[in-house]
């Protein structure tokens, strides 16, 4: 009962210790916490760990991937899903095979179809270890593809496997891989989307933030658990339901309940990224002793995995320089329609109406609704453009991608669920462990000097942000108007004397009325940011920013007690 608790101790004091002392060092933490485990690893007097990759796989991965969908900028993962869907889906196939070709040639008896396995398991980014991505200088616009392609490539991965396996046991077929994947993805979004709305129905009606938060922890596992007992993609459906809790919780919960869900769900996350990336350097003892049992070489399985590695760079970089030149030439196609959606939005409502009724089929009059969806589309579309031409993607950004793709726990834990009828299973294990963690050495331990050297200085991002600031309160200001203009409110006690001579009750009362007139403005104020957000028309970053501080205020406002009307 005893070395159990001691080991989760010292194991949080590790991970709190490495959050710590990386910066000061210059080595992000999860390097610290995986060079820490190997070395505790290589301790005789430390017990090898074993973790059950269902652990991992189930219970770690889907609350992390689901705390990432909820704080992940919406419009952006929109605006990014082109590159995001192809990184997540294409290039993990293309991978898988490109790996499973090699495998099979250099692994004696593998065979293809064993060798697509590891290449599955090989082939995708890891949520977790992108976070050492985010402490660079790297551009948001990176930073949104990537967080996109580590929350949906898994998923890909993992039905591959499944796949891979089935071929392994010779009952493979094509058209059945395809229609098995079409399934898994199509029911997992199908649920998450359920599981999400459901979430936020309820803790809607709950006025507890405590109790709030704590039934945002079974979120992930409510929708993981009944996906993958439909054999669906349960990552899929944590990552589904996230993103529908983050588009909608700002307008269906309180500021206190999402402040709360913030502070609780980012220490969850802290502990299980910290544990994810101890784990993999203390398992290096057991899975060495396995690979020396059975006889295997550990320098031609470390030569093996160095060559994967270098593969999977070589095959990234292959899909995503033509990505990139595809992408800046969609850009640059939509940047020339700027003129023209410029005079449609700028048409008065008679021409846009008859504009819209002469492309209808059947010239159909528009209505109302239709002149509105229009016109939040043309508003939409000219956001999207503003924001791929600001933010284009050159050699610096496709640098940035190519080399931030690192592998991490995934990789690790999918190699661990091979079964025991598995080739060379103890090999495979091992390269797979051997390919994460130089994965994460190499690539995690130069993508900070990397970028900082080819990246030119940001020092345009200051302004950008003030004007864009600047923008946002020209937006609450306007909302603050029309709540203002419809309320008539009593002029306030403006002198000491006036104050003195007016009655308690009355000053109570006008105290009350002007708290329920500010909560009514903030309330238009998020309002019409959000709708800002849906539209698109403002920096992500910035807009949560301005949003975060609506709520701190009436937080704030709401503690000062008093009647709200």
């Amino acid at each position: 009962m005893t070395d159990p608790l001691v080991v989760g101790l010292v194991g949080l004091l590790v991970i709190a210790g490495a959050a710590l002392v990386g910066p000061k060092i210059g080595v992000a933490a999860p390097l610290v916490l995986v060079a820490a485990g190997i070395v505790a690893s290589l301790v005789p007097w430390i017990p090898d760990a074993e973790i059950d990759p269902e652990w991992i796989l189930a219970g770690v991965l889907p609350p992390l991937l689901y705390a990432s969908a909820v704080s992940m900028p919406t419009m952006n993962f929109r605006r990014e899903f082109g590159a995001i869907s192809g990184l997540s889906v294409a290039l993990v196939v293309g991978s898988s095979l490109v790996l499973g070709l090699f495998f099979a040639w250099v692994v004696p008896g593998l065979g293809l179809a064993w060798g697509i396995a590891l290449g599955a398991i090989v082939s995708p980014t890891d949520a977790v270890a992108t976070s050492i991505v985010k402490q660079t200088s790297v551009s948001r616009r990176v930073i949104a593809i990537l967080d996109g392609e580590s929350l949906l490539n898994d998923a890909t991965a993992l039905v591959l496997l499944r796949t891979a396996i089935a071929a392994g046991a010779a009952s493979f077929s094509f058209w059945g891989a395809v229609g098995d994947f079409a399934y898994a993805v199509a029911v997992a979004v199908a649920i998450g989307l359920v599981v999400g709305w459901l979430n936020l129905r309820v803790r809607a009606r709950v006025t507890n933030a405590t109790v709030n938060t704590a039934l945002s922890f079974a979120v992930p596992f409510a929708a993981s658990i009944p996906a993958e007992g439909l054999h669906a993609s349960g990552l899929v459906a944590a990552v589904v339901a996230g993103l529908v809790t983050g588009i909608r919780a700002p307008r269906v919960l309180p500021p206190t309940h999402r402040l709360s869900d913030a502070q609780n769900w980012g220490t969850v996350s802290f502990v299980l990224e910290g544990a994810v990336f101890l784990v993999m350097g203390l398992e290096l003892a057991s899975i060495v002793a396995d690979v020396q049992r059975d006889h295997a070489g550990i320098v031609p399985a470390l030569l093996i995995a160095l060559g994967a590695l270098v593969l999977t760079v070589l095959v990234r970089a292959a899909y995503v320089v033509p990505l990139l030149w595809g992408l800046s030439r969609s850009a640059d196609r939509q940047a020339r329609l700027q003129g023209r959606l410029e005079e449609y939005r700028s048409a008065d409502r008679a021409a846009t109406s008859a504009a819209l009724q002469e492309h209808r089929f059947g010239n159909r009059q528009p209505s109302e609704r239709d002149l509105e969806r229009f016109g939040a589309r043309i508003r939409r579309v000219l956001a999207d453009i503003r924001y791929f031409s600001a933010a284009p993607l050159g050699w610096r950004e496709g640098t940035a991608v190519v080399w931030s793709g690192m592998r991490g726990a995934v990789t690790v834990a999918a190699a661990q669920t091979l079964p025991d009828g598995t080739p060379q299973k103890s090999l495979l294990v091992f390269v797979a462990f051997a390919v994460a963690v130089l994965s994460l050495l190499l690539q995690g331990g130069t993508i900070g000097p990397l970028l900082r050297r080819i990246s030119p200085p940001r020092s345009d991002d200051t302004a950008k942000d003030r004007e864009e600031r600047r923008r946002l309160m020209e937006v609450m200001r306007s909302a603050a108007e029309q709540v203002t203009a419809a309320s008539a409110e009593p002029t306030a006690p403006r002198t000491r004397e006036e104050l003195e001579a007016t009655d308690p009750a009355e000053l109570r009362a006008w105290f009350g009325r002007e708290k329920t007139r500010r909560l009514q403005v903030l309330d238009a104020q998020r309002s019409a940011l959000l709708d800002a957000r849906d539209d698109g028309v403002f920096d992500a970053d910035v807009l949560e920013s301005v949003l975060g501080n609506l709520d701190a205020e009436q937080i704030a406002l709401e503690l000062r007690g008093g009647p709200a009307g």
